[in-house]
């Protein structure tokens, strides 16, 4: 559930009643603020925050001191009755736009724009998170220990970068594509450097099982890479904990970047190509279905027109991912069918 506050100036009028109607509302409450300010307290499902949200902005969002406030709810007293809402709504005429969300199951536009935002800044945490996580997988890959590799991918700080990057090419929103891009470049380009370093320093055997399976990409990696993808940003979508779904994105990229680094450094240019090649199949694939699973739950713009821009912008992404991805399969094709003829 959600509680939100919406702050409304006294003279910007309207019919708080007309925007409600339809919407799954399980309590409200209306005050006065300080500063002539009418301010509406809601309880709502998750999903039907933005809907909610749409409607009043839409109504009240050129006035000064308009403000929408979303509180997640830990626990209500008494409990409301979830199911008895949902089964009168199911009954009611909603509108299209609430039908889309709350179908879903998913938490706002707002929200995951929050959220993902938030994971996007280049600072002394994101470093120490990347750095640490390429040395736990080092160690992990050199030992050949899955366990430790799993511990790599829960701390690696992937996530966020590359769900933003499917999230702002599902809104066509740029700003936060160039964020994303940069997060993604720095947090790759630490991870090189760290593995560079240990493949320096330590002696890196290629055909150790964990680092030689992570260079003989096949079909079965890029569906695990467009599962991954999926299920990271479906999972993001319905509030799940962050922990858990950067497991999913970080075990198609930290392992197999990581692998490249050292086999580089060791001087294995070929098992190193095709860990890049992984890395490179991987980042498509996670990216593509990343979007597609957006578009799924109905994530888009508030307004038409960035609605139109956006769809303009997903189409071009859309085509440059499968393209790559086509691109890689038929090199991947190429490939195991020379190794089979040398053979």
């Amino acid at each position: 559930m959600r509680f939100l506050q919406i702050f409304i100036p006294e003279g910007a009028g309207g019919n708080f009643d007309e925007l409600l109607e339809g919407q799954r509302v399980l309590g409200t409450w209306r005050g006065d603020t300080s500063d002539q300010r009418i301010v509406l307290h809601l309880l709502v499902p998750a999903e039907a925050t933005e809907p909610i949200m749409d409607r009043f902005e839409e109504a009240f969002g050129t006035h000064e001191g308009f403000c929408i406030v979303v509180l997640p709810v830990e626990a209500v007293l008494p409990r409301p009755d979830v199911a008895k809402e949902a089964d009168q709504d199911s009954d009611a005429d909603v509108d299209s736009d609430q039908d889309s969300t709350s179908d879903s199951g998913r938490v706002s536009r707002e929200e995951l724009y929050s959220e993902i935002t938030e994971t996007l800044g280049i600072d002394r945490v994101f470093l120490a998170m990347t750095i640490l996580s390429s040395v736990v997988a080092a160690v992990g890959l050199l030992r050949d220990d899955v366990a430790v590799i799993i511990g790599a991918m829960v701390i690696a700080p992937l996530l966020g970068p590359n769900v933003a990057m499917s999230l702002a090419t599902t809104l066509g929103d740029l700003a936060l594509l160039r964020r994303a891009l940069l997060t993604n470049v720095v947090g790759v380009t630490v991870t090189l450097l760290v593995a560079l370093g240990i493949g320096i320093l330590l002696d890196v055997d290629p055909k150790i099982p964990a680092i030689q399976s992570r260079t003989e990409v096949n079909l079965g990696d890029l569906t695990l890479a467009l599962a991954a993808g999926a299920a990271g940003t479906f999972a993001f979508t319905r509030g799940m904990s962050s922990a858990v779904i950067g497991v999913m994105v970080a075990v198609a990229l930290m392992p197999p970047l990581v692998t490249f680094g050292m086999l580089f450094a060791e001087g294995a240019y070929r098992p190193a190509a095709g860990a890049m090649m992984l890395v490179m199949a991987n980042v498509v694939s996670v990216n593509l279905t990343g979007v597609a699973t957006f578009i799924a739950q109905g994530v888009r713009p508030r307004s038409w027109w960035e609605e139109e821009q956006a769809k303009r912008s997903t189409r071009i992404a859309i085509a440059i991912w499968v393209t790559l991805l086509i691109a890689l399969i038929a090199i991947l094709l190429v490939y195991q069918k020379n190794e089979t003829l040398n053979n």
